[in-house]
């Protein structure tokens, strides 16, 4: 019994003659890949024509894994967009200029970031995290600029000087205040990323901010947790 797509039949060997992968000719004409193994059995290919095909389905690959790479981009843009949208909603019902709010979102950042003993200050690769310990520090605390002491520790082929003053513009910091540099000789011979700017430490001679802060933070973290809970 001859099958719905026999009339097909030359045609596929036709195009199989001609370099067309298999899977060319199934979506082209239609027809089931287990009905042309069969009937495209008896088409020799030569050596030139395989590496023909096989170039042919390299390239499509590669244009796939690019559509796909695309695709993905597009869909993190939006789950990033979206995030930044809800972000913006939730910062609409915080008053930013509420004392208390401000001396919270230190506390908490302290809680995470902060030296716990001993000493009251912070070390970060990140400017924004300092800058935004500092400029809570001069808001809330009145901690005069002079009051902070700066210290960086830095790769082997970072110039001290350079990045003293990347740190003093960054945070507003006068770069007399840059007194300590630590260098890590451990990393001697292994470049430095150009956007890595060493790890800034901030000190200052309050342990009774720092109490405050650490109390302030864990009361607050206990209490939210025993509501969650009730």
């Amino acid at each position: 019994m001859e099958s719905r797509w026999f009339n097909l039949k030359d045609a596929a060997i036709a195009m199989r003659k001609k370099s067309a992968s298999i899977k060319d000719i199934e979506t082209r004409l239609k027809i089931p890949r287990s009905t042309l193994s069969g009937w495209l059995r008896v088409v020799k290919l030569r050596k030139s024509q395989k590496d023909l095909i096989h170039k042919r389905w390299r390239q499509r690959l590669v244009a796939t894994r690019k559509r796909a790479i695309e695709w993905h981009n597009n869909q993190k843009i939006s789950r990033l967009k979206e995030a930044e949208d809800q972000a913006l909603k939730t910062l609409e019902t915080i008053d930013a200029s509420n004392p208390s709010i401000l001396n919270l979102a230190l506390s908490m950042l302290y809680l995470g970031e902060g030296f716990k003993k001993d000493t009251f200050g912070m070390g970060n690769s990140d400017p924004m995290i300092l800058k935004l310990f500092v400029s809570l520090l001069l808001k809330i605390y009145l901690v005069s600029l002079d009051k902070l002491s700066c210290e960086l520790h830095l790769r082997a082929d970072q110039d001290p000087q350079k990045i003293k003053k990347y740190w003093s513009k960054e945070l507003g910091i006068p770069i007399d205040n840059f007194k300590w540099v630590s260098i890590d000789r451990r990393t001697l011979g292994s470049p430095t990323y150009p956007h890595y700017k060493g790890v800034c430490v901030i000190r200052l001679g309050s342990i009774a901010i720092q109490r405050k802060l650490l109390y302030t933070s864990k009361i607050f973290c206990q209490r939210v947790a025993e509501k969650m809970r009730a």
